[in-house]
């Protein structure tokens, strides 16, 4: 037991900074579109981004001789939710800027899984919605400051993301094969993606730079990362696996610090302990109240 939980914490931290070095690749990726020529669009941004999860994971799958004779390969609903999130997530940002986008993806996937939880007969535990309330109150409390009032085709579209996002975590807690079922996950997002450069490959537009950054989003922190979140969700509840995922705009920011020489805010310090907190309570809450004494 203590074995795996401490896999499933590995786990957990490597995908939470995958998810957090997808953000910055992307926001350094797409950047705005309408006066920087060298971006590239989110189209491509994200045609390139699946593509290059399909050939890495395909590659690693290959030689993974325990995986490959796994009969477990994903799901079309989860390479489908998988493409949405990634169109929508591109899309919106298009014309959302980050904090309000950011608060309505993670708003939204924690409200799916929490709402799917529920009509499951699940029933949370006070500790769980104390820690809740906190963690979501300390994200708030980080994006508020640049909230402006999205645009609509914006604030749908990243709705969107998060619903698909959510569904697509919530399928992966039943991988028994992560790396292979979310190979095929990647895979299977094939006819969609040729759907989508067909559409959009008139208005294509294309820089090294952009590629290089859409490469590596795919590759490293969506393939291998979401491989690595899948595995990590068969040691996460549903609410555990919503909350945490809180964690990963102050991931980002802190990043933003390192990489882009912004500027470390007693908001951001004040905002980490609310959600980290608020996350240790949800995560150790209910397990310490039942059994911490018992042992």
């Amino acid at each position: 037991m203590k074995q795996q939980a401490i896999k499933t914490i590995i786990s957990t931290v490597f995908a939470l900074l995958a998810f957090a070095g997808n953000s910055v690749l992307c926001r350094l990726a797409l950047g705005d579109t309408s006066i920087d020529a060298e971006r590239i669009d989110a189209a491509s941004f994200t045609s390139i981004r699946l593509l290059s999860g399909i050939v890495v994971l395909a590659v690693i799958l290959k030689f993974n001789h325990k995986q490959k004779e796994s009969s477990s390969k994903g799901s079309w609903i989860a390479s489908l939710m998988l493409f949405l999130y990634a169109v929508s997530f591109s899309f919106a940002y298009i014309s959302l800027d980050t904090g309000t986008g950011a608060l309505i993806l993670f708003a939204t996937v924690q409200f799916t899984m929490i709402f799917v939880n529920l009509l499951s007969g699940n029933k949370l535990h006070y500790s769980e919605w104390l820690g809740l309330m906190i963690a979501f109150s300390g994200f708030v409390y980080f994006v508020l400051p640049s909230l402006t009032s999205p645009s609509l085709t914006g604030f749908i579209l990243m709705i969107v993301a998060g619903i698909a996002w959510g569904f697509y975590t919530l399928k992966g807690r039943a991988s028994k094969a992560p790396l292979n079922d979310t190979a095929y996950n990647f895979i299977r997002t094939t006819p969609f993606l040729i759907i989508l450069m067909l559409i959009t490959f008139q208005d294509a537009s294309l820089s090294p730079q952009g590629v290089f950054l859409a490469v590596l989003s795919g590759a490293i922190t969506s393939g291998i990362g979401y491989a690595v979140w899948y595995s990590a969700l068969t040691g996460l509840s549903v609410t555990q696996a919503a909350v945490v995922q809180l964690f990963v705009p102050v991931i980002a920011a802190i990043c933003g610090v390192i990489f882009a020489n912004e500027i470390v805010s007693i908001r951001l310090v004040l905002s980490s302990i609310m959600i980290l907190g608020g996350i240790l309570i949800v995560v150790l809450g209910r397990d310490f109240i039942f059994n911490g004494y018992q042992n």
